[in-house]
């Protein structure tokens, strides 16, 4: 009882901490709400115990505090840091992004990430993929504007997450670099239009969440663990749409994300990022398709279709993935 009512007490600090960067109105309130974010997740990372938790707790810690000192350096050399976030100069907002960068894992500052997950629990990585995203990315909105330098760390984190991906056998470590890659589109789309990164990461997170809940309810951890559900239909129903949904393929909900940000890009006459992103994506979905063939090759027996529990959740999962295709059908009409 008390293990999970101080689990509940940090992830209610969590919750608090994100609200208070999305509410603040003076860049001192939000950093004080990243500094609450990192002092809550820093137990939840701990909470097994072992020599790996002890290792990528203190991992994560480093890494943020170095990008909450760039953060806070810049918030005192701005001599108006109780305004607005409009009123800002330039060099504030370069050492600002720099900052939002590292505490992301925005590549060229990307390295971090993939080796922190491979120690995390799935949960933990759910967290570290979605909710740990917003209070950065919020404040990133504030500050961002149409520049060609931002282009950089948008097109270097659609390819490194591109290519970091394909030797791994880790699922963690290439759902790590998926989000990565996830992470670049979602500044391209901020960069364009400020509030779309909302719907961007609001459909990321409902594919996060099936995909890492699938994974920790079937204990796979590495890509070879997929062929023990070659008896089950239903498992691989939901495994290879999950997939070919976070690969971006039409007409699954994944595509509909990346559309909105090409077809915002291409307003703007960005063809050239646009083309670097698209052969990106194309890389990344060659290692989804890696991840599914391992499980759809295999010899799949029909036979059984045994109604017990698991079946019965994974009908209720197929039937969601299923459905979401149709928001993307409608969307264009």
């Amino acid at each position: 009882m008390i293990k999970n009512s101080s689990k509940m007490l940090f992830m209610i600090m969590l919750l608090i901490s994100t609200l208070i960067v999305i509410s603040s109105n003076n860049w001192l309130s939000m950093w004080m709400g990243l500094e609450i974010n990192l002092m809550a997740f820093i137990p939840i990372l701990f909470k097994n115990k072992n020599n790996f938790s002890s290792e990528s707790c203190m991992m994560y810690f480093l890494v943020q505090t170095m990008g909450s000192i760039v953060l806070l350096m810049s918030i005192l050399l701005c001599p108006m840091i109780m305004m607005s976030p409009i009123m800002i100069n330039d060099t504030m907002i370069a050492m600002m992004t720099i900052s939002l960068m590292i505490k992301m894992g925005i590549s060229p500052f990307h390295m971090w990430v993939p080796e922190i997950m491979e120690k995390m629990s799935w949960n933990n990585c759910l967290l570290m993929t979605t909710w740990q995203k917003i209070a950065p990315m919020t404040i990133l909105s504030n500050i961002i504007s149409i520049n060609s330098l931002i282009m950089i760390p948008i097109i270097l984190s659609t390819v490194m997450g591109a290519i970091g991906g394909l030797n791994q056998t880790s699922m963690r470590k290439i759902m790590a670099y998926s989000s990565i890659s996830h992470s670049g589109w979602m500044i391209a789309c901020m960069n364009y239009e400020h509030k779309m990164w909302m719907i961007y990461i609001l459909i990321y997170s409902i594919m996060n969440i099936m995909i890492m809940n699938f994974f920790y309810k079937n204990s796979i951890y590495y890509i070879n663990q997929t062929q023990i559900f070659t008896s089950n239909i239903f498992n691989k129903m939901n495994y290879t749409i999950m997939m070919m949904s976070l690969g971006g393929l039409p007409p699954f909900m994944g595509f509909l994300m990346k559309w909105m940000v090409i077809q915002t890009m291409m307003m703007s006459n960005l063809y050239m990022p646009i083309i670097i992103m698209m052969m990106s994506s194309l890389i990344t979905l060659f290692y989804y398709l890696r991840m599914m063939t391992t499980m759809i090759m295999m010899n799949m027996d029909m036979n059984k279709w045994i109604m017990n529990e698991g079946n019965k959740s994974n009908i209720i999962m197929l039937m969601m993935n299923l459905s979401l295709p149709m928001v993307t059908i409608f969307s264009f009409f």
